[in-house]
């Protein structure tokens, strides 16, 4: 039986080439955005990779490129779930400023502390570690049972959302995960054995 996890981040945004704080809000995919996530698709296609059922967040870049590499794939119909416990990070009032200006307002120490520490959270939002708190019982509830009974998942999220499943996954530290750089549009192919194990991994940012 093959237990197959694909986890991917969406094609950049619209803010994302804007250099801009994200986090809740609903900026769509760019014209750049839009060909990584199809190349992805490509790829997964090129392995011979089909799934049998889909979770993306309650944000449309990511639902878009999902929709791009369902596409890719031939399975339009893919059944897809969508849930906000998957969104990106929520950087509180951050959202919305340029980091650029972030760093000359706050200080470019403050600003690396709140984006790269892992429980030190911008004012009203979130840290990765509060991220975490949302985005891991959902993982294991909802998308991991679906994954040992057998089914072939892909998840198309966030740079956050995704690094916490991630750091379960690979029993990565605190350090480690705020190490871990995921490229838009680039899956990551974990194949598990029947405990949740890692048996293999591909990330295909480095194919």
């Amino acid at each position: 039986m093959e237990r197959l996890l694909v986890l991917v981040r969406h094609g950049q945004s619209e803010w994302n080439l804007k250099n801009l704080f994200t986090g809740w809000k609903n900026p769509n995919l760019t014209e750049q955005g839009v060909e990584e996530a199809k190349a992805a698709g490509k790829q997964l296609k090129e392995l011979g990779l089909s799934f049998d059922m889909a979770f993306t967040s309650d944000l449309t870049r990511a639902q878009n490129t999902l929709a791009l590499i369902q596409e890719q794939l031939g399975q339009e119909n893919l059944p897809v779930t969508k849930d906000q416990k998957l969104n990106e990070r929520d950087y509180g009032d951050l959202t919305g400023m340029n980091k650029d200006e972030a760093r000359k307002q706050f200080g470019e120490e403050q600003v690396h502390i709140w984006r790269r520490s892992y429980d030190v959270p911008p004012p009203g939002g979130e840290s990765l570690k509060m991220t975490a708190e949302r985005t891991l019982p959902y993982y294991k509830a909802e998308i991991l049972p679906k994954v040992l009974e057998g089914n072939r998942v892909i998840v198309a999220a966030h740079g956050n959302s995704l690094r916490s499943i991630i750091m379960e996954l690979e029993g990565l530290s605190e350090e480690e995960i705020l190490q871990r750089e995921l490229g838009t549009g680039k899956p990551v192919i974990y194949r598990l054995d029947e405990n949740g194990k890692i048996l293999s991994v591909e990330d295909l940012a480095s194919a």
